[in-house]
């Protein structure tokens, strides 16, 4: 069976993608930092028929990341797409303006969105190319390519995941590994905050499936 891996994995984005792959063939491998959190995510796609595991791991602790991408790997015998949205990583952040903002406030958001991307990409990426497949997608916000002001530290850093996952997607050609970058421009679920677009998980799951099968687009962004 195809294994999906999914780094930030929770209720929302990671399990609707989940269930998008997992009720089309593949093993769910969920990556995230709390035990219970995944023992919950697992047992509901245990229970809807999608065979899942979950690996604990903190972004932020790369040893840790690429150890359970390698254990995942080892239990469902490969990795044939990564998934990438540590968002939940984000929900204490101090946000400043671009003016406002200091190195310091910029570095913690390249910790979590880039340089994360990059280690476990670096995991899955020399198995892939060994097969000659493999998909690779990035979870992104809108403001990675239209900024808003008061998310300029954010931005700063999704701007930088976006370009690097572009990058990757040109470098990539013609191996038979697809990278893309998904740029969502809306709060997910219905407890945004006021005058914030909303939508549902489940559609924005699709556009996943569509990068992983088409395999000829590079970005796909979404919008409520």
């Amino acid at each position: 069976m195809p294994t999906i891996a999914i780094v930030g994995a929770g209720p929302g984005m990671g399990l609707a993608i989940a269930r998008t792959f997992g009720s089309r063939g593949f093993d769910v491998a969920l990556i995230a930092r709390n035990r219970d959190k995944l023992d919950a995510l697992v047992g509901r796609l245990d229970a809807e028929g999608i065979t899942a595991a979950g690996f604990c791991a903190d972004v932020l602790d790369h040893e840790a990341l690429t150890q359970a991408l390698k254990d995942a790997a080892t239990r469902f015998d490969r990795i044939d797409v990564l998934e990438y949205s540590p968002a939940g990583s984000l929900e204490s952040a101090s946000l400043t303006t671009p003016s406002q903002a200091a190195p310091s406030d910029v570095q913690w958001a390249m910790d979590i969105l880039l340089y994360g991307a990059m280690v476990a990409t670096q995991a899955v990426l020399p198995s892939m190319r060994a097969a000659g497949a493999g998909t690779l997608l990035y979870t992104n916000g809108a403001g990675s390519a239209d900024p808003n002001p008061m998310l300029g530290n954010l931005n700063a850093a999704q701007a930088a995941l976006r370009n690097w996952a572009l990058g990757l997607h040109k470098e990539l050609t013609g191996t038979g590994i697809q990278a893309a970058h998904i740029a969502i421009g809306a709060w997910i679920g219905t407890d945004g905050p006021p005058g914030v677009p909303t939508a549902p998980a489940e559609d924005v799951a699709p556009l996943y499936w569509d990068l992983h099968t088409r395999r000829d687009e590079a970005e796909r962004a979404f919008t409520a």
